[in-house]
């Protein structure tokens, strides 16, 4: 099997819902160029099905469970998900921060050391190149994990930028982490934090969402940031890749954690209303189209100094022409990327862009962009499916509760 043929499926299965991919074999693979984790072996002792997913071989699923079984145990329990495939930066030097400000809407300044933040990096008409995590660590120093399908052009965006810095006589130094260096695992789950207590140092109950401290795990020194993009409390550990393997057999020991794949992750995702670069948002999609608009601190706001401010701004005052909303469709087929959205009276007004079956409330469940008087919780849409157009109706999002761990 190709790897076109490959993306091919495992983009069926993203965009359109499960697939039967229990009868296909797809770990004889003849491609070069595609790379393994350090998790390869691990997936292929425990019959992980095996795609390239952004030039990385990963599992779709495993055999021992279906994707549908597999979302609805971690909504329940606890699953791991290998994400070493996202690229993890650490950043330093005494002008870090205000270099990272530079590309980001985010307030780094005003946020505490050992806190990590949900943000984009920004072009200069507001489009988004990427959505991250970035992690204060210190006053020089960031770790930041970004998109595997973004990771050369990341790389390029913050290689330049520096480096225009440097020439500043500012202090940034930048170090990407190859797969063979680190591993990055997600812990996701209800159960995730019971399990894992027992293996780390780190007093869990002290670390809230969007926290992050560096312990040992399994007896590995590791970083663990509790976040995570299920909406389930959880957290993502990065590891040294030579120990990611005894790190995770050790959290297998507990039945109430098991290994989760692409396909679990992409529905609980959509569930929780959590944007897929590439499909929900793009270049030539703002924050405030994409409904990201807090993504956009205060701070940065009145600053008036973050890539394609003006535009942005100015849409924030004056509103926009499109918006990312969230559909339920209660039966039938789920709505593919790309599906049509109509008004009841059958006028065309925008288009799906993520879409699946919801294993936690039946029906289905849709992320995409309508124009702005259609924005409304409780608007009836018509999506054209499969050539019919379909009753649904504008949700509001995340679907299911998130259950993140903050104070009360």
């Amino acid at each position: 099997m190709t790897s076109k043929s490959i993306n091919i499926l495992v983009k069926e299965y993203l965009h359109r819902g499960p697939l039967n991919v229990t009868k296909v074999q797809l770990r004889n693979f003849s491609d070069k160029g595609i790379k393994q984790t350090s998790l390869y072996n691990l997936h292929k002792k425990y019959n992980g099905k095996l795609v390239d997913f952004a030039g990385f071989y990963l599992p779709v699923q495993y055999a021992d469970m279906s994707v549908s079984a597999s979302h609805l145990f971690t909504r329940k329990s606890a699953s791991i998900f290998d994400v070493s495939h996202m690229l993890q930066t650490n950043v330093r030097g005494k002008d870090c921060i205000s270099w990272f400000e530079s590309i980001c809407p985010v307030d780094l300044k005003g946020m505490a050391p050992g806190t990590s933040s949900l943000t984009v990096f920004l072009n200069e008409k507001g489009g988004i190149i990427d959505d991250l995590i970035v992690t204060k660590v210190m006053d020089n120093q960031l770790y930041i994990v970004s998109n595997a399908g973004r990771l050369e052009v990341d790389k390029q965006h913050m290689l330049q930028t520096s480096e225009i810095y440097r020439k500043k006589g500012k202090d940034v130094t930048i170090n990407f982490w190859d797969v063979t260096e680190r591993a990055l695992i997600a812990v996701q789950g209800p159960m995730a934090a019971c399990n894992l207590q027992p293996l780390t140092d780190i007093p869990l109950a002290d670390l809230m969402f969007m926290n992050s401290r560096i312990g040992k795990v399994a007896g590995v020194e590791s970083r663990v940031t509790r976040c995570g993009y299920t909406g389930e409390d959880g957290f993502e550990i990065s590891i040294p890749a030579d120990k990611a393997e005894n790190v995770v057999e050790a959290l297998l020991q507990s039945p109430e954690v098991k290994l989760a794949g692409l396909g679990a992750r992409d529905s609980l995702r959509l569930e929780a209303g959590l944007c897929l670069y590439g499909n929900d948002i793009d270049e030539s999609i703002t924050p405030v189209e994409a409904s990201l608009t807090w993504l956009i601190a205060k701070t940065r706001r009145n600053e008036n100094n973050f890539p394609g401010a003006d535009i942005i701004l100015r849409q924030i005052k004056e509103g926009v022409s499109k918006r990312r909303i969230g559909v339920r469709i209660e039966s039938g087929a789920p709505a593919r990327k790309d599906a049509v959205l109509k008004s009841v009276q059958g006028v065309d007004i925008g288009k799906i862009t993520s879409g699946c079956p919801s294993p936690s409330l039946g029906g289905n469940v849709a992320m995409g962009y309508v124009t702005e008087e259609f924005k409304k919780i409780g608007t009836e849409l018509l999506i054209n499916i499969r050539g019919k157009d379909v009753k649904s109706k504008v949700t509001k999002m995340p679907f299911v509760p998130a259950k993140y761990y903050v104070k009360k």
